[in-house]
């Protein structure tokens, strides 16, 4: 008998639910409902049972109560993902007091101390800096810890240290301290130089070029910071670090540019600590190809590299469900499931750059990604022009990214970075990077054969928030007796 009350009972809850669906009311829950609903299940029986009219229960009104029930439920869980993001994210962004002090500290030194200001590199070095005889090894940050380990763990484990020129690009207002450190921190016997922006004197066209990609980066950092997704909090949040609208990480691109005279560089984030020397990836034969990049995915049973992706895919990136990607020509050339190349380090063949203007392709994809208004291939080229195959076969792809609310991918600098070079990326073997430190304790076998280690993710070696054991390995690099290193009490 209570088997089938039961059973009656489902079948008239059912029936209450469907009729409330086809009327819309599924979509139409008044949100003061919600406010009001009970906090758990045992709240809700208990409200009902206590209710006056409980002989003559109201099947809607218990339905509508558990559907508020749910939502409340649901947001509250929402809301406390949310709490925690933004916590972790504040966390991972903020800047140590002992890195303010550091910079304040070699800010005076730069102005007070004549060797804090001397050439970098001496004048009888200068020539160097444009050999290509050389391994050239560049860096584009305002972090001066960071850079100041990368140079410290490179030139440990360089096998011929005098061969290697360090070029570190960095904005006007680090450009006296990360020159003090430098200064007063000399590498030799390799070569460096500490350059700001600022520095720069580009030719007109070129300068055109890089203001190209600064008025995209202005444009879209002041809609995407007022942007407001219900659906898409945790993701824009995601995206709201300061990499993001930092002009120095969109300065990447612009690689040929800043070196017009080099042939390749390897380039590397800040973030990074190098265990093996680098002078076999200096050397490798990209066969024609513009990058060299480790992929985290695996090989086959053959060998081939066709094997499951272990990272991030394209799909994580780029948002392959939007109609406008899904049916155009693009969605033949680019896939979900492709496996994205790592950052960290990577390989670059200037000359393969400049021949397929890479940089171009970029900001093309950018701007078809962010215009206001549908554009064809030839309103975005003149006649002639080399991009115009690439262009032709993604001439359908003009959604407008920044008004839409950045439905195509959330803003970076990485997603525009993997369309442009697709095609040019020479998977490199996996022991030249490990990533993800920053997220996660790696496997000790990998954290011991890695040539690069790289601290992608929230938990930077810098930070508290760091793993103790992996930040211990990026201290390691540090000198504790140094007088500006204790003084600001950095380790």
């Amino acid at each position: 008998m209570q088997h089938s009350t039961v059973h009656d009972f489902g079948k008239e809850l059912r029936r209450v639910y469907l009729e409330e669906a086809e009327e819309g009311g599924h979509n139409k829950l008044d949100p003061r409902l919600v406010n009001a609903a009970p906090d758990s299940l045992d709240d809700l029986m208990s409200e009902m049972s206590s209710s006056s009219s409980y002989q003559h229960l109201d099947l809607r009104t218990l339905l509508l109560k558990t559907k508020a029930m749910l939502l409340k439920m649901d947001q509250k869980v929402q809301s406390a993902r949310l709490r925690a993001l933004i916590f972790q994210h504040l966390a991972s962004t903020g800047i140590p007091k002992s890195m303010h002090c550091l910079s304040l500290r070699l800010a005076e030194q730069y102005l007070v101390n004549a060797a804090a200001r001397s050439s970098l590199p001496p004048p009888e070095y200068a020539s160097c800096l444009t050999d290509n005889s050389y391994i050239h090894i560049a860096l584009i940050t305002d972090n001066i810890l960071a850079a100041a380990v990368m140079v410290s763990s490179t030139m440990t484990s360089a096998a011929d240290p005098e061969k290697v020129v360090f070029h570190i690009i960095t904005d006007k207002k680090t450009y006296t301290s990360m020159h003090a450190w430098f200064a007063i921190h000399p590498v030799f016997p390799a070569i460096l130089e500490v350059r700001g922006l600022h520095q720069f004197d580009f030719p007109p066209d070129v300068n055109a070029v890089i203001m190209d990609t600064v008025e995209e980066l202005h444009r879209s950092s002041s809609a995407y910071r007022y942007y407001r997704g219900a659906d898409e909090e945790s993701r824009r949040l995601l995206a709201l670090k300061p990499s993001t609208f930092s002009l120095l990480n969109y300065m990447r691109i612009h690689l040929p540019e800043l070196f017009p005279k080099l042939e390749r560089v390897i380039f590397m984030h800040d973030d990074v600590v190098v265990q093996r020397d680098l002078t076999s990836l200096w050397y490798l034969d990209l066969h024609g190809l513009v990058m060299g990049a480790v992929s985290a995915q695996e090989s086959d049973d053959e060998g081939s590299g066709d094997g499951l992706c272990l990272g991030k895919t394209f799909g994580d990136y780029i948002n392959f469900s939007n109609p406008m990607l899904t049916t155009s020509p693009s969605s033949y050339v680019f896939q979900r499931d492709q496996c994205a190349w790592l950052e960290g380090i990577n390989i670059f063949d200037l000359q393969a750059w400049r021949k397929h203007n890479i940089t171009r392709k970029y900001q093309l994809w950018l701007k078809l990604a962010s215009s206001s208004k549908p554009k064809t291939c030839s309103s975005l080229h003149p006649p002639g022009a080399k991009l115009r195959t690439v262009l032709t076969k993604n001439m359908f792809l003009v959604m407008q990214n920044r008004e839409s609310g950045f439905a195509l991918w959330p803003m970076g600098s990485l997603p525009p970075a993997l369309l442009a070079f697709h095609g040019q990326v020479l998977p490199l073997n996996r022991s030249w990077l490990l990533s993800g430190l920053g997220w996660q304790m790696p496997d000790p076998e990998l954290l011991q054969s890695a040539a690069v280690i790289h601290f992608s993710g929230p938990g930077k070696p810098w930070l508290e928030t760091g793993h103790p054991e992996l930040r211990k390995i990026w201290q390691s690099q540090l000198n504790h007796s140094d007088e500006l290193v204790s003084s600001c009490m950095v380790v």
